[in-house]
């Protein structure tokens, strides 16, 4: 090749907008080979190097490291080849980034939080989703062991599993980090077995209802509660009581009971220890978690039965 047809470092440079330093480093690496040396020893490169390196920067820029661009411009491998890899390799970042991005964003949320509370949260939304079930699993296994609630009860919690994407959002993520804190909390547990206890009571006595009962019973206390909440009917006062008694025999007729003072102060007591709103902030998390459509709320209507039920005590 004649030294006319050569290009010098410099104007090299120009062609391609690269510096000397780099041009002359991604040579020291072999990603650019000059093809000749002028006497005074300034390197002389081929017409083809300005492709050369355009490749070379565009692999960097995507993020490849040096070795494997070495290994491209030499052939060993396709650029298809790393591109499939490097997708993949940046699926990973990306998930792993998105959950960090949800821990902080719910950190900021929350106000404050202790290095051990971020610490916490961080590990929490990297679980893998054995790890998720496993820890969902045990809060089940361990709240209710012992108690008989019925044939449907433990499948039906058992099916209900956080099943995050392979690409959650971060309200999916922050769902998932309160979860995971919510199932692990003592006091909550504790609430919910106490439930699960009177329930498993009940059950004994009077045997454990059909599911189309419960929820027909929770639609009737929705639709009567609403309607009364609209009109601004307080739940102490007299224009209450027609909602109040239609109320109580519904549940005495749902808990096979009879209806009377005694069967209002068990129903009161009941309602009172079931009323734990994380309980519905549990379902509404998985519902979030898992893509499901959100039921209505029940918690304000039980808030207002239970007000009405005490206000006649």
């Amino acid at each position: 090749m004649a030294d006319n047809t050569l290009i010098p470092i410099g104007e090299l440079a120009r062609l391609t907008g690269l510096t000397v330093k780099t041009i002359r480093f991604w040579s020291d690496e072999g990603l650019v080979t000059p093809a000749d040396r002028t006497p005074s020893g300034y390197r002389l490169y081929a017409p083809d190097a300005v492709l050369r390196l355009g490749l070379v920067r565009t692999l960097r820029e995507l993020g490849i490291d040096l070795p494997t661009v070495r290994r491209v411009v030499r052939g060993e491998v396709t650029i298809a080849e790393v591109a499939d890899t490097h997708a993949a390799a940046l699926d990973v970042r990306i998930r792993a980034l998105t959950l960090h991005r949800a821990v902080l964003r719910t950190v900021a949320e929350r106000g404050t939080a202790t290095p051990e509370e971020i610490q916490l949260m961080t590990r929490l939304a990297q679980l893998s989703a054995a790890e998720r079930r496993t820890l969902i699993t045990e809060f089940i296994e361990d709240t209710f062991a012992g108690l008989d609630l019925g044939p449907d009860f433990r499948p039906m919690m058992h099916a209900a599993m956080p099943d995050l994407p392979a690409e959650p959002t971060q309200a999916q993520v922050a769902a998932w980090v309160e979860l995971a804190e919510l199932v692990q909390d003592g006091d909550f547990r504790a609430s919910l077995r106490r439930t699960a206890i009177d329930q498993a009571a009940s059950i004994a006595e009077v045997g454990a209802p059909d599911a189309d009962s419960h929820r027909a019973l929770a639609a009737l206390l929705r639709e009567r509660t609403s309607a009364v909440t609209e009109a601004g009917i307080q739940p102490g006062s007299a224009e209450a009581q027609p909602v109040v008694d239609e109320l109580a025999a519904a549940y005495a007729r749902h808990s096979r009971r009879t209806d009377g003072p005694e069967f209002r102060a068990w129903l009161l007591e009941r309602l009172v220890n079931s009323n734990d709103h994380r309980y519905e902030r549990y379902w509404r998390l998985l519902s979030t978690i898992n893509s499901w459509p959100t039921t209505p709320t029940a918690m304000p209507a039980a808030d207002w039965l239970i007000a009405a039920l005490r206000a006649r005590a």
